[in-house]
């Protein structure tokens, strides 16, 4: 028997000699590291994801409004719905926390926000091509020259027939045509987005907090939160190179067009950065399903030498040793605890405080981020894809800057809450400051004639509809609700070439120009070409103190990201360790139920106010805005 024994225990004792002499110990303590590593670096392509798919989406927008012809309430409505569908999770997923598998939840969230940018792409596929709205020429006499004004039918025939036409199409069911909603396919990707995103923040920021060293922290989440930023960068960079494409690209001849990106009836490839956007969210969701339920707190050597010790006691499962399992969560538990929870939470005065911050700011920039590209466009006369470009490169950096620097702050000085709370304070006080100066970049308005001045020139602060036809035009039979803009040589943008009182033109496409032009006449021209080109007048007062603006915007936004991860970090110092993910939660809902919700839509229903010339929907109705009124807008 004892002969039998001993060759069982040699067999034996090599994998625990091989334990005891220390390789085994520092294999598993590296995995220990790296993990803790590998999930930073997968959170942060996570945080670089959703940055980029909702940067993209924001600076798409006007190309959005303008493709399926809606207002600019209904684009809030649609930028809304995202923070619908984190509020539709968000407080469940917060509340869960530490009880549920972080890493699975947050690889599952990017799936969703995957499919959702997909969905948002099926429009483009299932619509026509985009016609935008143009005038009809008509040949003069046999020659190859076209006219803009038409002699035939007298000047209330047009309208007549307008409307004649558009019950025409009303009857034939062209409003109620399927086109007509699918925006709505934008909107149900964008919930769905919103819902994807719910889990990351939350789930991701306390999994940092409880596995990584208190002064370590701070440093590793300003790091995510600033990585997380290149997101939105090359998303605006994204958005400007698409926005410059065609949405039709590849299909139409572009040679034919008669715009260009700086017309607001143009519409970029709005759809091909959504199939990117998308691919990015797919490859985020990976590195998480891979990743542990908890990990050891970084640094805390007894847990390691626990593992050790757990894993030469274990012979046959030593490769299944994982850190502490997984608690089963019962349900009906955590809705008992949820009241409770609450209440302990908003009963901390810091954290109260906080929050109306949050609320605050979340107001104050999702309204400027969602039209910050159509303000720069009407205001300083610049294109789309420049205003996405500007803020891709200078701003979006400028903030990166700014929050990888409070996060070092905080690390560098040892800041503990009070610091932290003054800190914040300072940088807020002066950026407010500073948004004063905003009132001093005015631009005038652009001048439309028969809309902002009349057609001898004088400006006027409103024009009845029947101020679009003057003695120069009224035997042109133009149709009062077109607009394909004309720039006379005296300076003055009318809203077709009919309406400029255009008989002749030479050229095509671009290049058209428009001559015997008589209400150009009318402005006293000793020179007097009467001629009009394609697009509206060039206000060059605008374009040069648009430097200034930009420099001005830059500036608050450097101020307001250096005060904003202490700020941030506040929330986590002023509640308990179990609550905060919930927390983190709460802001979040708080920010976006009354701030990131509302804020679009409301911004957007004020902007529609200042809205002086409406577009007109092929099948009829008004579509998006073309022309606003500056000084009102800004």
């Amino acid at each position: 028997m004892e002969t039998r024994m001993i060759p069982d225990q040699s067999k034996d004792n090599p994998p625990f000699l091989d334990r005891s002499i220390g390789p085994l110990p520092v294999k598993r303590m590296y995995p220990h590291f790296s993990k803790l590593k590998i999930f930073l670096g997968a959170l942060a392509f996570s945080f670089f994801a959703k940055g980029f798919s909702g940067s993209y989406m924001k600076s798409m927008s006007t190309q959005i409004e303008r493709r399926f012809e809606i207002s600019s309430s209904v684009v809030g409505i649609i930028d809304g719905s995202f923070e619908i569908g984190n509020l539709m999770v968000m407080i469940l997923v917060s509340y869960l926390g530490s009880k549920v598998h972080r890493p699975k939840v947050i690889a599952a969230g990017c799936l969703i926000m995957s499919f959702g940018t997909f969905l948002s792409v099926m429009p483009h596929f299932l619509m026509g091509r985009y016609n935008y709205e143009r005038i009809q020429l008509t040949e003069e006499n046999s020659s190859t020259s076209l006219s803009a004004c038409s002699l035939v039918l007298p000047l209330h025939h047009p309208t007549l027939d307008a409307v004649e036409m558009t019950r025409e199409l009303k009857n034939s069911g062209c409003e109620k045509a399927a086109s007509s909603y699918l925006w709505i396919f934008v909107l149900m990707g964008n919930l769905l987005r919103g819902i994807g995103e719910a889990p990351i923040m939350p789930l991701g920021v306390s999994y940092v907090d409880d596995f990584s060293k208190e002064e370590n922290s701070a440093f590793y989440i300003g790091t995510i939160r600033s990585c997380g930023m290149v997101g939105p960068t090359l998303g605006f960079l994204l958005g400007s190179f698409c926005a410059n494409l065609w949405v039709d690209v590849g299909v139409v001849d572009l040679e034919s067009l008669t715009i260009n990106p700086k017309d607001t009836r143009w519409v970029g490839a709005w759809w091909l950065g959504l199939v990117i956007c998308g691919a990015v969210s797919f490859l985020s969701s990976l590195p998480f399903w891979f990743l542990p339920y908890s990990l050891p707190k970084e640094g805390d050597e007894r847990n390691l030498k626990k593992l050790s010790e757990s894993s030469v006691t274990i012979q046959e499962d030593h490769c299944k040793i994982e850190p502490p399992s997984q608690p089963q969560l019962k349900f009906s538990e955590a809705v008992k605890d949820f009241l409770p929870t609450l209440k302990k939470l908003l009963g901390n005065p810091v954290f109260l405080v906080y929050l109306f911050l949050t609320i605050l700011q979340y107001n104050s920039m999702v309204g400027l981020i969602t039209f910050e590209t159509k303000f720069m466009e009407q205001q300083f006369n610049v294109s789309v894809s420049r205003a996405i470009f500007l803020i891709g490169v200078i701003l979006l950096p400028i903030t990166i800057l700014g929050m990888f620097l409070g996060g070092f702050i905080i690390k560098k000085f040892k800041l503990h809450i009070t610091g932290m709370v003054k800190f914040g304070c300072a940088t807020f006080i002066a950026a407010y400051l500073l948004n004063l100066l905003y009132f001093t970049c005015d631009c005038e308005v652009l001048q439309v004639a028969g809309l902002t001045v009349s057609y001898s020139g004088v400006k006027q602060s409103s024009f009845p509809k029947h101020n679009l036809i003057a003695s120069c035009n009224s035997d042109c039979s133009c149709v009062l609700n077109q607009w394909d803009p004309v720039c006379g040589d005296n300076g003055i943008t009318y809203m077709t070439a009919c309406f400029a009182g255009c008989k002749s033109s030479i050229g095509t496409g671009k290049n058209m120009v428009f001559h015997n032009c008589s209400c150009v006449q009318i402005e006293g021209l000793e020179s007097g070409n009467s001629s009009a080109v394609l697009g509206q007048c060039q206000r060059e007062s605008c374009t040069k103190t648009f430097p200034y603006f930009l420099a001005l915007l830059s500036t608050c936004a450097l101020i307001l990201a250096l005060g904003g991860t202490p700020t941030y970090m506040i929330m986590f110092r002023s509640v308990s360790p179990d609550l905060k993910s919930f927390a983190v939660g709460i802001d979040a809902l708080c920010g976006r139920i009354l701030g990131g919700l509302p804020a679009p839509i409301y911004f957007g229903a004020l902007i529609d106010q200042t809205c002086l010339k409406w577009g007109t929907k092929r099948c009829g109705g008004s579509g998006s805005c073309r022309v606003y009124d500056t000084k009102a807008f800004r």
